[in-house]
């Protein structure tokens, strides 16, 4: 590829990424802009941005899709890359979406397939590849909904298209960023629960934890990735369970203590 900078604005999420960020970014050097939205990072993350672009912003993650939406909107160009601080563009990629632009686009977005990583094994199973999510995008026909607080749901209007090549997504560092990360989300999740006022039986818990388990496993070949694939479906399983038992905790503390 030529020194030509692709006219699209890659738009990057970060909090506390110091030791992922510089590989993301050096994986981008081609576009036309990066914006990187940080949430109040305590390590170097922004000063490590900052050797890369100038478009440098700091805002505090409330809702997520909220704050997906506010940093797509400081985008230069039409055209936006969302990206994480754990994810790398390919040079196939790269070429791909350079061609794709160059050519004109005729869909509002594409998607592009993930390669997951544990470590440094990449994950081919159990629902991990491919992995494809909406994240080539003209901004004016994408939107996030701003009212979940995790998973929230992403709306385009059609037409769109899908892409060849990968992003590497370094998921999880070990199992136990692995399991740090299913805490944080379940915190969120049995929030999202509790304000709703959900109805939530345990036998019904019981029931969708050994479903996506052995959908993981069994369902999605989960068991050719070995030890890694059996820690992501118990993982899978236990997002219901952990959600539950901390949304039960929330009810109880809510309780009126007798007398």
């Amino acid at each position: 590829m030529n020194s030509e900078k692709a006219p699209v604005s890659v738009v990057v999420i970060t909090k506390n990424e110091a030791d992922r960020i510089r590989e993301c970014l050096e994986s981008v050097r081609w576009a036309d802009e990066i914006i990187v939205v940080d949430d109040f990072s305590t390590d170097d993350t922004p000063k490590i941005a900052k050797e890369f672009t100038d478009r440098v912003f700091s805002r505090k993650m409330d809702i997520e899709g909220r704050h997906r939406n506010h940093a797509y909107g400081l985008a230069s160009h039409e055209w936006v890359l969302s990206l994480d601080a754990d994810e790398r563009v390919t040079p196939e990629l790269r070429e791909e979406i350079a061609a794709l632009l160059k050519s004109g686009a005729t869909c509002n977005g594409y998607t592009i397939p993930r390669k997951n990583f544990m470590g440094k094994t990449w994950v081919r199973y159990g629902g991990m590849y491919p992995s494809a999510q909406l994240r080539l995008f003209k901004k004016s026909a994408f939107k996030y909904d701003e009212q979940a607080e995790v998973h929230p749901q992403a709306y385009m209007k059609d037409p769109r298209g899908s892409l060849k090549s990968d992003i590497l997504h370094y998921t999880y560092r070990d199992f136990t960023d692995a399991i740090a990360k299913l805490d944080r989300q379940t915190d969120l999740e049995a929030q999202k629960w509790f304000r709703e006022k959900r109805r939530v039986g345990v036998f019904s818990i019981l029931r969708k934890m050994v479903d996506r388990f052995w959908r993981a496993y069994f369902g999605k070949e989960g068991h050719r990735d070995g030890v890694i694939g059996l820690f992501l479906a118990v993982n899978s399983g236990m997002y219901q369970f952990l959600s539950f038992a901390k949304y039960w905790e929330m009810k109880k503390a809510e309780q009126p203590k007798r007398p």
